[in-house]
């Protein structure tokens, strides 16, 4: 546990150190990108569930459903905090399109839509509203996807 306290709190100085205004080095560069790549594996493994289980590959599993959108409603709040860092000018290698940068505001107003349907599912499961878990997951794989189509390299 103190682990992950330590990694969190050194992540959140590290963050916090970027300057949208001051030009990065390529290890604090790098850094950025390591950690954008990693809140957006832990978007995916936590949505997965949700694709098979709207397509009807797996079983409506009401408790994964909770524990899931929870966390995406987390790592939601999290997403703006990972694109301060500008690293358009940096030699590293990402999937983000320049233009994030461009439009941060329509960047973050995504990643709030992405907060809002988390959200949303998490209220319909917590109600035992069963008949909206499958619209509910398919209008967070829409924020997904619209994010993508706008701000991420094919």
């Amino acid at each position: 546990m103190l682990k992950s306290v330590t990694l969190i709190a050194a992540s959140t100085i590290l963050l916090a150190s970027f300057s949208t205004s001051a030009a990065l080095s390529d290890k604090q560069a790098k850094n950025a990108v390591e950690f954008r790549k990693s809140i957006f594996q832990l978007v995916k493994s936590n949505v997965g569930p949700f694709g098979a289980m709207a397509k009807g590959q797996m079983p409506i599993d009401e408790a994964l459903i909770e524990k899931n959108a929870t966390r995406l409603h987390q790592l939601s709040l999290m997403l703006p905090d990972y694109f301060v860092a500008d690293t358009r000018n940096n030699d590293v290698q990402t999937n983000a399109l320049d233009k994030i940068w461009d439009n941060q505001g329509d960047f973050n107003h995504k990643a709030q839509n992405m907060t809002t349907k988390s959200k949303e599912l998490l209220d319909a499961v917590q109600n035992k509203k069963s008949d909206q878990y499958v619209a509910k997951m398919r209008a967070i794989f829409g924020t997904c996807k619209a994010c993508h189509d706008d701000y991420k390299a094919d």
